[in-house]
């Protein structure tokens, strides 16, 4: 037993190191294709999580969800007086639109007609007032003016003034209405409720865009529910909640003014005036001294916006002074 036991132990060693040189082959054939498939693997994944985080790049970019990006398509285009340094705009029923215009010794209150854009009725103002932002309820038009807390009340039909107020804002900049009271601006971040009889504040909001307050609120419009407003020294509209004060949305106006400036058209000043035609949904959009005042649609961005709004539609506070 115990010999030939001995007798079989070499062909045990030989018999091993036989076996183990044949198996490199396979082994080396898996090895190999593990590897590539690792490799494609690898490669996958970092495209994959390359074009990940390019799109997350691109929202930060953007910093904006297009949804709440509007861009303008033009219907219409009218003649608007190039003189007038537009500071409240407002349509009143049958192809008509009040105005309030401004600058020291030339600041009015017009009725003008849409088609033409002459001016049918013309209530110059005092010249130590510059005429703001206009709004109509009822029979009545309301404006307010700048570096005061003066306004003054105007008969729709003729425009002779017969009464004037003080209101409780800051400064006079924009007027709108719901029908029911005033939203009023001046110039701040603030967006005011203002009761038409007594003038009194009954409610304020902050106006906000992601936690961020958007000063320089200018013109105002309530439009479905929303109040829209120019913002000074931009090509944007914001359109503003206003039990809340937040930006539901950004409507870019760039190219109206940029379309202006190609014609020729380089004295003209910003944009601003905000007119809604509420019985044929119509909206109206002009600037200062700009010679064209546009009907014009709003669309949702179709495409991805590209850009910063903090920085096409918002800017730091302006300050201001009586001269």
């Amino acid at each position: 037993m115990a010999s030939g036991s001995l007798k079989k132990r070499p062909k045990r060693v030989i018999s091993t190191p036989y076996r183990s040189m044949a198996s490199p082959r396979p082994s080396s054939f898996n090895y190999k294709t593990i590897s590539l498939l690792i490799s494609i693997f690898l490669i996958l994944s970092v495209v994959f999580l390359l074009s990940l985080s390019s799109n997350m790049w691109s929202k930060l970019v953007s910093n904006v969800n297009s949804s709440q990006i509007y861009s303008i398509e033009v219907v219409n285009e009218f003649p608007h007086d190039p003189n007038a340094f537009t500071q409240g705009l407002l349509y009143g029923g049958n192809d008509t639109l009040y105005e309030s215009t401004g600058l020291y010794r030339e600041s009015s209150v017009r009725k003008v007609a849409l088609q033409t854009g002459k001016v049918e009725v013309l209530q110059k103002m005092d010249g130590s007032y510059f005429g703001e932002g206009l709004t109509l309820l009822g029979e009545r038009l309301y404006q307010v003016t700048w570096l005061e807390r003066t306004g003054f009340i105007y008969h729709l039909s003729n425009l002779s003034k017969f009464e004037k107020f003080t209101h409780q804002m800051q400064d006079g900049w924009g007027l709108a209405t719901d029908g029911n009271v005033l939203f009023g601006s001046d110039g701040s971040s603030t967006l005011y409720q203002i009761d038409p009889q007594s003038f009194q504040v009954i409610g304020k909001q902050t106006v906000k865009y992601k936690g961020h307050e958007v000063h320089n609120l200018n013109e105002l419009e309530f439009v479905n529910g929303e109040v829209w407003a120019n913002i000074f020294q931009t090509d944007c509209i914001a359109r503003i909640s206003h039990r809340d004060g937040v930006v539901l949305g950004w409507i870019l106006l760039h190219n109206l003014r940029e379309g202006l400036i190609l014609a020729g058209k380089t004295d003209i000043d910003v944009l601003n005036g905000i007119a809604w035609d509420r019985s044929k949904n119509r909206l109206f959009v002009t600037g200062k001294l700009w010679p064209k005042l546009y009907e014009i649609k709003v669309r949702p961005l179709k495409k991805k916006f590209q850009g910063v709004i903090e920085q096409i539609c918002m800017r730091m506070p302006f300050h201001f002074a009586k001269p």
